[in-house]
């Protein structure tokens, strides 16, 4: 369907794959739109469970493709730049939005947007030879894909400012220490690691999910009362739904519950 975008569905898995490998799986042309697009169907699929990022190559995604954004410059272009803008935007919206887990599969360089798409995931694995870098001061231009956001929520406002004035790339295992991945594995155990992780999500209770995924990030601008009223309601829809009727029953039997798939 796509250029430099390749999706896979496999049993209720969907796998989205940046496919720039040569350029380090770096934005151009239509991948934004692309990737919005295929982010947009598999949250709107029903067969769909959870969805997987990752890139192919060497890289996760270096961010923009930094030829075309000078090409852009130098005509003076801001109308197609703009654009660019409102399509990253489209792509973060759709991974926060949709009510179904999204896993960044980290296994190479995310710089720039390709870092920020990893922070706007909901769990974050990355090979030990992920590195990460918010590169936009490298070339005078503003954290975008959502950084401005999801870095200073995720460490503190010093180590946000670091990496916003000076770009400097770090590796897997300071992103570890901190709190930015779930997890490090060795590079070639990580495609089989996502995929535990990916089939864990899919067999878990899509009600119940959807509402601690919709929690999470409702508490970022919420009150505690509004939370407090959210959890009711959340928890009373859980309650009615055939999934948890099912895992009860299989708890108090003493038994594995029967996953709808």
């Amino acid at each position: 369907m796509y250029e430099n975008i390749n999706v896979e569905f496999d049993a209720g898995i969907v796998t989205i794959t940046l496919n720039r490998p040569e350029k380090l799986n770096a934005l151009a042309g239509h991948m934004r739109r692309d990737l919005a697009e295929a982010l947009e169907h598999a949250s709107s699929d029903p067969a769909a469970r959870v969805v997987v990022v990752t890139g192919a190559g060497r890289a996760f995604c270096a961010g923009a493709d930094v030829k075309y954004m000078g090409e852009l410059m130098e005509r003076g272009d801001v109308e197609e730049f703009t654009r660019l803008l409102g399509a990253g935007r489209r792509v973060l919206t759709a991974v926060r939005q949709m009510l179904k887990p999204v896993v960044a599969s980290v296994n190479g360089p995310a710089y720039g947007a390709g870092f920020n798409l990893v922070l706007a995931s909901d769990i974050r694995l990355a090979a030990e030879s992920a590195t990460f870098s918010q590169s936009f001061v490298k070339v005078g231009l503003h954290p975008d894909w959502g950084g401005s956001f999801f870095l200073p929520r995720a460490v503190p406002s010093n180590v946000a400012c670091e990496m916003f004035f000076l770009g400097d790339a770090f590796d897997a295992r300071r992103a570890l220490e901190l709190g930015l991945v779930n997890r490090v594995v060795a590079d070639a155990e990580l495609a089989a690691e996502t995929r535990r992780l990916a089939e864990r999500l899919r067999d878990a209770p899509q009600t119940s999910v959807a509402a601690a995924k919709r929690a999470v990030y409702m508490s970022e601008h919420e009150s505690l009362e509004r939370m407090l009223q959210y959890e009711t309601e959340a928890q009373l829809q859980c309650f009615q739904s055939r999934e948890a009727r099912e895992r009860v029953r299989a708890f108090l039997e003493r038994r594995a519950p029967r996953i709808e798939k």
